[in-house]
């Protein structure tokens, strides 16, 4: 009888664990749909969200994002299927900025790591003089985003804080743009002062003053300095004056030749292959995406089927896997193309190699990897490439 009891009352619970089970799995499943539609880049986006069964109907989401709406429309399309919730989602930034959710980059050259520690790997970079969007914070790290939308953490002492106000007049103030590869900042209109800071190419400062000679700069923590005239340029004046042509683009990336590799560098110091290709790009007024593998999904395809011959200077050539039946297409380098069958890229230091067997420089093993050709200048403010005067940099 105590048997039967017990195969009765089985026989009447697996019935609900499985309906729970079946709507834990199909709330998962929507999630997931949503994590993809919303943030199919975690590079880029933050949509982390997690649910749990509590009190045997109600159904707990927890997690963050910063993706307002996404958790919005997540919300509204379970309600609507039937599901009673409980929202615990973060959505970031939380209140522990107040009301300064913006920092402004302050040294020549600011890492960002893939956790909030300095063993962690380095992600990317940001130059001195760039906004940034803080979202969380941790022992001495903020997690920010920065103007290609790029997601990690910096450590605090690399930024200053802003409100709206002060990010506005920041970014509507009288700038110059540090054009040499490398150089410095110094105390006074002397090279032989103490210097404030280094600099690298591509650096933002604010113009207070200008003499024969040099430039007077304000940082964003208000530290003063001087930087050669011939060092830098108003910043307006320079977008102005860009004009995006293969030869430009071409000049640009040569006069980085020989700086060392570093992965997650994207500065004259030290750089990886798409820093490389994304900072030349910068200085010339086209906002790259960060990585390889997302600066391959910009520009104009290049038919490459048969050869070479339909490149030209400034395309970007992308290397790795090509896709088959069974696997997907992996890019893992990038370089830019400078005619003749020889492209420049960032490979244990920037360098010129070739396709071309018959020559020195020849690399077999590029020339195996190599996948697809995309071209950017034609591609000005279409198909996804930006341009740097657009962006709120």
């Amino acid at each position: 009888m105590k048997f039967f009891t017990f195969i009765l009352l089985l026989s009447l619970i697996n019935p609900i664990y499985s309906q729970q089970n079946l709507n834990m799995d199909n709330l998962k499943k929507i999630i997931t749909e949503f994590q993809q539609k919303f943030a199919p880049d975690k590079r880029t986006a933050l949509f982390n969200v997690s649910c749990k069964l509590e009190n045997e109907n109600e159904v707990v989401l927890s997690g963050e994002t910063d993706l307002a709406d996404a958790k919005e429309a997540l919300l509204k399309n379970l309600s609507q299927a039937g599901y009673k919730l409980k929202d615990s989602i973060n959505v970031l930034p939380g209140n522990s900025f107040g009301d300064k959710k913006y920092g402004v980059v302050d040294v020549s050259v600011a890492n960002l790591r893939t956790a909030p520690k300095q063993e962690a790997e380095l992600a990317s970079q940001a130059l001195l003089g760039s906004r940034v969007k803080l979202l969380k914070e941790s022992q001495g790290w903020s997690l920010v985003q920065t103007p290609d939308k790029y997601i990690a953490w910096m450590e605090n002492d690399s930024y200053v804080q802003m409100n709206n106000l002060q990010i506005s007049e920041w970014e509507s103030s009288r700038k110059i743009i540090f054009t040499k590869i490398n150089g410095f900042c110094y105390s006074a209109g002397n090279v032989n002062s103490d210097p404030v800071s280094d600099l690298v190419a591509g650096n933002l400062l604010k113009e207070v003053e200008r003499d024969s000679e040099f430039v007077k700069v304000e940082y964003p923590d208000k530290r003063m300095g001087y930087i050669l005239n011939t060092n830098c340029e108003n910043f307006k004046d320079y977008l102005n004056s860009l004009r995006l042509t293969g030869e430009n683009i071409v000049t640009t990336a040569k006069k980085f030749m020989g700086v060392p590799y570093l992965w997650g560098g994207t500065s004259g110091k030290l750089m990886d292959c798409s820093g490389f290709t994304r900072t030349v790009f910068m200085l010339n007024g086209i906002y790259l995406p960060r990585d390889a593998s997302q600066q391959v999904n910009v520009g104009i395809p290049v038919d490459t089927k048969d050869g070479f011959s339909n490149l030209k200077p400034g395309d970007l050539l992308f290397f790795g896997k090509k896709a088959t039946p069974t696997s997907k297409e992996k890019i893992t380098h990038v370089g830019i193309y400078i005619g003749n069958d020889d492209f420049i890229h960032e490979s244990g230091m920037v360098q010129i190699s070739s396709f071309d067997k018959s020559k020195k420089n020849y690399s077999h093993f590029r020339y195996t990897q190599f996948v697809k050709a995309k071209r950017i200048i034609n591609s000005a403010g279409e198909n996804g490439v930006q341009l740097l005067k657009n962006i709120q940099y």
